[in-house]
């Protein structure tokens, strides 16, 4: 005899609300997952599976609830679980498949598949667990047409998932997709419900009968129990992002603003042809602050500039940090007098003077600005280009703005190129010296050549040291370079002593031949390889050097001069002031930077220069002009006191195999003083 069940339509109402309501807050969890990482994304990956499975699973038995057999019914506790889990777990692969960015469509097949069976397993292990006075059988033709449904609406649903895992906000749209879901998995449950054909056994004909319907307690408190906990698991793990991930992953912890994480995200909500404005800040003077007064302080004063750019924060413009000294600014629907107005205030807001625990501290900033669209351009472009012209602003003089153009992204293009064939220019030795000579007007003699590196790339030509020069620094390949030429010269400078001229040679170091620990012993072993003279060579290092270990750099030069090198700081007086330690650092000599001989005629740079030169005498260091081009140039500098020059007046950097000629040139050259 075949069962005719009823169903409560008001279960049913219910049961539907369930499927929309789950479906709502799976979609919610699913935007979480592709904007997390690590152990925040499978946080994200396992609550929306458990929400999104637990869900399933309490609308198939609510509406089993719905169905009334007028006879008493009990579940098999097992494969009731057993129905809970595979839903989950069908869930879980499939939001595990889908969840890389970049998807084709046979994962997404894939995934529609795995999670389409397990709702069909969880639907019809649920029925199995049914424990009654009854047979069940199935109508093949619904049964089939429950499994497609089921099929159709996972792989529907794992299509919004990707459609909105990058909306987190509400909208109509969600809803009405968790709208379509959950009637889709109704649709499936009541398809399957109907595909099932129930008969009693004739020993049991009794039991059948028309009374009230039975309800299982146990399946009753099952369902409220998961219920409560989907409700739980989304308020807890919502809750959890807003207030807690929220903070650790898209704010930085000194300054409050969206850091790189909140501004990844806001590009990847901005894809279109929305005119976007990026403004790449960098603090001037943060590195010295930084190293000269502690961390302390130079997290106090990012703080410090956090606080003044949030001034400049609006609907439609967005201040973040993205590093370090580094600040960016999001402009919507920008244009360039809209960005150069933004700059120009933004810079005079940070050069303000800023108080910290009792430092009277003065930065300025340097912007890049670069506008465009996302869809004209992936957000790496605009962030390298505003990063461009970032630099070259700070390369103008800092404390200024500077907008993106194709020259810079020609100048970018061909920087990345030598960047890339410098490592081969030192193995295809493409490298050579050049040497300019030193003059000392007092005894009108020679008094030794400065070797300079110099690169003939074999496709465009000659490259200046300023290109090439910083971008070996960077990469570290400045160590083998000034290796290479340490010895090139010294080479040189032994041949010119078997030739009869005893003229010394100076050479170049940059601060990381100091941090390799190891520049005594390179010296030594180049000294003794082409057995040079040690008071024939001459070091030069650069007055910058000691913003590092100063006690390390003044322990190695003094290595360096028991050996019997002599030592020059080079550039002096343009960097950062080392005059406070001139006394320790142990020097021979100072090279007087050209910034001061092309302005002689002014009062205040020869006032500048006689103090330099004064000092130096009572320190008994000698002083050596670079930059000297012209007699007048000789004139103001014998007046003041200095007597060695190197300039272009006495000969350009030159090729070894000029070197004789020049000198024979020279050996009779009359005084100037």
């Amino acid at each position: 005899m075949n069962l005719e069940g009823s169903y409560n339509y008001y279960i049913v109402a219910l049961s539907v609300i369930i499927a929309v309501l789950a479906s709502y807050s799976a979609l919610s969890i699913a935007a979480k997952i592709s904007h997390a990482n690590g152990r925040t994304q499978f946080f994200w990956l396992l609550a929306g599976s458990l929400v999104m499975g637990s869900g399933i699973w309490s609308m198939h038995f609510v509406g089993m609830l719905a169905f009334h057999l007028h006879m008493p019914v009990t579940y098999d506790v097992w494969l009731t679980l057993g129905s809970l889990l595979a839903s989950a777990a069908s869930s879980f692969i499939a939001f595990y498949i889908t969840m890389p960015r970049d998807i084709n469509w046979y994962k997404i097949a894939g995934g529609g598949f795995i999670m389409g069976s397990g709702i069909v397993t969880m639907h019809y292990l649920g029925m199995e667990a049914m424990i009654m006075p009854a047979e069940i059988y199935y109508d093949k033709t619904l049964l089939v047409l429950s499994v497609i449904i089921a099929l159709i609406a996972s792989y529907a649903a794992l299509l919004l998932f990707l459609r909105f895992r990058s909306k987190s906000s509400m909208s109509r749209a969600k809803w009405l997709s968790a709208f379509i879901m959950g009637i889709a998995i109704c649709g499936m449950h009541y398809t399957g419900m109907e595909a099932a054909q129930m008969k009693h056994t004739a020993a049991v004909d009794t039991m059948v009968h028309e009374g009230p319907a039975y309800v299982d307690l146990f399946l009753l408190l099952g369902v409220t129990v998961v219920i409560s906990v989907i409700l739980l698991i989304s308020w807890v793990a919502l809750f959890f992002d807003r207030h807690v991930l929220e903070r650790l992953a898209y704010l930085d912890s000194i300054t409050g603003l969206p850091n790189r994480n909140e501004m990844n995200r806001f590009f990847d909500s901005h894809v279109g042809t929305e005119k976007l404005g990026v403004l790449f800040i960098d603090l001037d003077q943060f590195k010295a602050i930084n190293d000269t007064l502690g961390h302390n302080i130079g997290d106090l004063l990012i703080q410090e500039v956090g606080i003044r750019l949030r001034q400049f924060i609006r609907e439609d413009q967005q201040a973040f940090r993205i590093g370090g000294d580094e600040f960016l600014f999001i402009i919507k629907h920008c244009n360039t007098a809209r960005a150069e107005q933004l700059a120009q205030r933004i810079l005079q807001s940070i050069k303000q003077v800023y108080y910290i625990e009792g430092n009277e501290l003065y930065v300025t900033g340097s912007i890049g600005i670069s506008i465009g669209s996302i869809q004209d351009s992936d957000r790496s472009v605009l962030l390298k280009t505003a990063d461009t012209a970032m630099y070259k602003a700070k390369g103008l003089g800092k404390n200024q703005f500077c907008f993106y153009s194709e020259e810079m992204g020609l100048q970018m293009v061909r920087k990345m190129e030598l960047e890339k064939d410098l490592q081969l220019a030192l193995e295809n030795n493409q490298f050579f010296i050049v040497y300019q000579p030193k003059w000392n007007v007092k005894t009108n003699s020679l008094v030794g050549f400065e070797a300079l590196i110099r690169w003939e790339h074999p496709r465009l030509g000659l490259v200046t040291p300023g290109e090439f020069i910083q971008i070996a620094e960077d990469t570290g390949l400045i160590v083998p370079m000034t290796r290479w030429a340490l010895e090139e010269a010294c080479r040189r400078c032994k041949l010119w002593q078997e030739q009869g001229m005893n003229q010394p040679v100076s050479v170049n170091l940059s601060v990381r031949l100091f941090q390799t620990g190891s520049l005594q012993e390179l010296v030594e072993k180049v000294l003794q390889k082409v057995k040079l003279d040690p008071h024939l060579l001459e070091l030069e290092i650069t007055e910058s050097m000691v913003l590092f270990d100063i006690n390390d750099i003044i322990r190695q030069l003094q290595s360096l001069r028991k050996l019997g090198v002599r030592v020059s700081m080079d550039d002096f007086g343009t960097g950062y002031s080392s005059i406070g330690l001139l006394d320790r650092i142990p020097i021979d000599a100072l090279k007087l930077d050209r910034l001061f001989t092309n302005d002689l005629e002014s009062p205040s740079k020869r006032a500048i220069i006689n103090a330099i030169i004064m000092m130096a005498d009572h320190l008994q260091l000698d002083v050596i002009a670079e930059g000297v081009e012209n007699q007048e140039h000789i004139e103001f500098l014998t007046e003041l006191g200095c007597h060695v020059m190197q300039g272009y007046y006495y000969g350009k950097p030159m090729r070894d195999s000029d070197i004789a000629e020049w000198v024979k040139q020279h050996e009779h050259k009359p005084s100037l003083v």
